[in-house]
């Protein structure tokens, strides 16, 4: 699977931004799919996962009720909608795909896309 994150960009505390991730190669509703982030000089961190059919989410503590993943399997693409950032959001963000549903930062997810940066000014 080759996945392509966009729409990363700078914002301002409070603000709202929504990720895409598109995937092409295989077919897409075979897998689940995970959002991470990484901020300059820490570990990567899950962000939230989303089952093959979309009826299943799950989120770090971290963003729980501001975060929201949805997929669309019609068009091969997740999404992450972000709201109510803070600076401590500042990351590049990265979607995955994985034949296993896991949550958490120790998912060693099968393919990984190039990630889009985000950065939220104070």
């Amino acid at each position: 699977v080759q996945l392509q994150a966009s729409g990363g960009g700078l914002v301002q505390t409070g603000g709202s931004l929504r990720l895409s991730c598109a995937a092409s190669g295989r077919t897409f509703s075979n897998y689940y799919m995970g959002w991470f982030r990484q901020a300059p000089g820490k570990e990567r961190e899950f962000v939230g996962a989303i089952s093959r059919s979309g009826g299943s989410t799950d989120y770090a503590d971290s963003v729980k009720g501001r975060f929201t993943i949805s997929r669309d399997n019609a068009k091969n693409t997740v999404y992450l909608r972000m709201n109510s950032l803070k600076p401590e959001d500042t990351a590049v963000y990265y979607c995955a795909a994985h034949r296993i549903y896991c949550s958490g930062d120790g998912c060693q997810y099968d393919y990984w896309g190039q990630g889009t940066l985000v950065t939220v000014s104070s």
